[in-house]
Parts: structure tokens; C-alpha cells; sequence
């Protein structure tokens, strides 16, 4: 069973100002508007910034709400500005000894700020790769674009955080589309994708974000949204109704503000809304009950290859040619 404990506490629109508590890993998902920024903070008290949102007042002001005093490393997951742009605050006042980013130049002002800010910070690139960060005792993994990805294309090259403390796991993989994704898929064994307890929206809820294939090996308990006043549809309904088929709770900061998550030695977490609560807690879904006792049918496939040539797939319970041998994950749907 897992070990969850799910607070979603109304504070009745006040802001939580407290700095990150020692002795526990604390992950803010700031509300910053249309954006994404993540804020970690490790038991020991290093903390990694990853994206900032697209104002650099408001990451200013928000690095100043949670009393931050000092910054490790600052991530970018790609060069759009709405990702990028509040990074340079960041690393004007905290000088963060890395940068990391995926290597590919975006050519805006932006990005040219940015990165102008890290070499006056005497701040050291780090170019995104397979490896283990330690902060402190969170063990960061870096999941870097898998081969073959255009190094034209931003979001296609978006840098993946995997956070590890005890049992507890959480995901974030910037605005990575389904070539990417499916990348990973193919480079990653499932057990190192999922399951994960929080897991950070791809691309604020678009529609080319999060997909089936890649919401099935994740399986995210809880899944937050950074997102605020738009005029691109985020969150589209077909990335809301993927997070509620896989039965997470999902998290907005548009609706919630900021969303923080703070973990016990061991992996025992709590999620804490700045305003409103979330969506209650869904249970997963329930396989279909048994259909009542038929003849048996004459219909039988010898595999799943056989059913999809029929064009048959997928196999629901009760069908002609359905069988237990054919649903390997046993909910009631045979070759999937």
C-alpha cells in the first residue's frame, strides 16, 4: 500500500510565506501565471530551481516570499520564455554554482539575458546528460533528450527531472511532446518512469503534451498543472479527462496557487494548496465487473496478433474471442 498522506488545506486566499522546513524535501510549484517553475529544496537545505516562469518580478517576489536564501543549481527544461525568463533574478542574486539546460541556444533576448546573467554569476553550464545530482539526500536524475530528437525544436528537447526521497518519486519533464516521450519510452525501463507520486503537467495541459502510452508507464498519483490566464485552451479537456483515466488528482496554479509538497525521511508526503483544494482523490479505475456466465463462445484467437488482424483490438470482457490469457494486466481488456 502505499504510504500517502494527501492534504489539500484551505487558507482561505492567504500566501504561504514560510520558508522550506529542514529535516524534510520540500517542492514548491510556484504560481507564476501561463508558466512553469518548480522550486526544491532538500532536507539539508540546498535548494534547485527548475524554470521561473515568464516574469521576473513575480519570481523575485516569490523567491523572497518562501525567504530563499541561496540557490545550488537553477535548470532551465527548455529556452521558451515562459520557462526561462525568471531564471535571470534568480541567478543575478544567488550566483547558483550550475546551470542546466539542454545546449540548444533559443535566439530571443530572453534566453540571451539568461545567459549573459550565468556568465556574470561565474555560474557553470551543465549540459544535460544521463547522470545522478545530489542534493543533499534527494537524489536528482536528469532524463536529457533522448536521440534523434531536431535540435530545431524547443520542446522537443525539454530536460526531464526524476526526484527521489525514500519511497517518493516525482516527475517533471518540461513541454516534451509525444516524440519525445515516446523516446524515452524506448530508453527508460517502465519501473524507472513510474509509478510516481507527483508529476508535473507536460506543457501546461496542451494537447500535444501528455498521451496514454506515456500517462500508462508514469501512472501518477497527483498531477499539477502550471498554468494561469491564457488564450491556448491550457488545460484542453483532452489532457484533463488523461490525468482523471489514469485516476490522479489534479492540481491547477491557476485555480490553486501554489502547490506545495513537503516529504518525510522515508517518502511520506503531504500536498498543500495556497488557495481552494484540488480535486478529491480518485480511486483508480475499476475493472469492469464480471459479465454474467455466457455459452462459451466459438470465437477463439491464439494471440493477440490474431485479434488485431481480425480488428478485433481490444477485447473487452464478455466479447466473442475474449480470454484471460489475452488480458495480461487483467482489466478487462485484452490486447490493448
Amino acid at each position: 500500500m502505499r504510504r500517502v498522506l494527501v492534504l489539500a488545506a484551505l487558507l482561505g486566499g492567504m500566501t504561504v510565506a514560510q520558508p522550506a522546513p529542514a529535516g524534510v524535501l520540500t517542492i514548491r510549484f510556484l504560481d507564476v501565471g501561463q508558466g512553469d517553475a518548480v522550486l526544491i529544496t532538500a532536507p539539508e537545505g540546498q535548494s534547485l530551481l527548475y524554470d521561473g516562469g515568464r516574469s521576473e518580478k513575480r519570481m523575485t517576489e516569490l523567491l523572497g516570499q518562501y525567504s530563499v536564501k541561496s540557490l545550488a543549481i537553477v535548470a532551465a527544461s527548455h529556452g521558451d520564455a515562459d520557462h526561462i525568463t525568471g531564471l535571470t533574478p534568480a541567478v543575478q542574486e544567488f550566483k547558483p554554482k550550475f546551470f542546466l539546460n539542454n545546449g540548444i541556444a533559443a535566439n530571443t533576448q530572453t534566453f540571451s539575458k539568461l545567459t549573459a546573467a550565468v556568465g556574470t554569476a561565474g555560474t557553470q553550464g551543465l549540459l544535460a546528460s544521463d547522470r545522478v545530482i545530489n542534493l543533499g539526500s534527494v537524489k536528482v536524475t536528469i532524463l536529457p533528450p533522448p536521440p534523434g530528437m531536431p535540435k530545431t525544436d524547443q520542446n522537443l528537447n525539454s530536460v526531464g527531472l526524476l526526484i527521489e526521497y525514500g519511497t517518493f518519486r516525482a516527475l517533471m519533464t518540461g513541454d516534451s511532446e509525444t516524440a519525445e516521450t515516446a523516446g524515452w519510452l524506448k530508453k527508460y525501463p517502465a519501473s524507472k518512469l513510474g509509478p510516481i507520486n507527483v508529476y508535473k503537467s507536460i506543457h501546461h495541459g496542451a494537447r500535444n503534451g501528455d498521451n496514454p502510452a506515456w500517462l500508462k508507464a508514469v501512472r501518477p498519483s497527483n498531477v499539477v498543472i502550471g498554468v494561469g490566464p491564457n488564450n491556448y485552451g491550457h488545460p484542453t479537456s483532452e489532457a484533463l479527462a488523461l490525468y482523471k483515466s489514469v485516476g490522479a488528482s489534479i492540481y491547477r496554479t491557476d485555480l490553486n496557487g501554489t502547490v506545495t509538497v513537503t516529504v518525510q525521511p522515508g517518502g511520506k508526503y503531504a500536498l498543500v494548496t495556497e488557495k481552494g483544494t484540488g480535486t478529491v482523490p480518485q480511486t483508480r479505475p475499476t475493472p469492469p465487473a464480471p459479465s454474467p456466465a455466457r455459452p462459451p463462445s466459438s470465437v477463439t484467437y491464439p494471440s493477440c496478433a490474431a485479434v488485431r488482424a481480425a480488428g478485433k483490438a481490444p477485447l473487452l470482457a464478455g466479447q466473442p474471442g475474449y480470454s484471460r490469457k489475452l488480458d495480461r494486466d487483467g482489466d478487462g481488456r485484452a490486447c490493448e
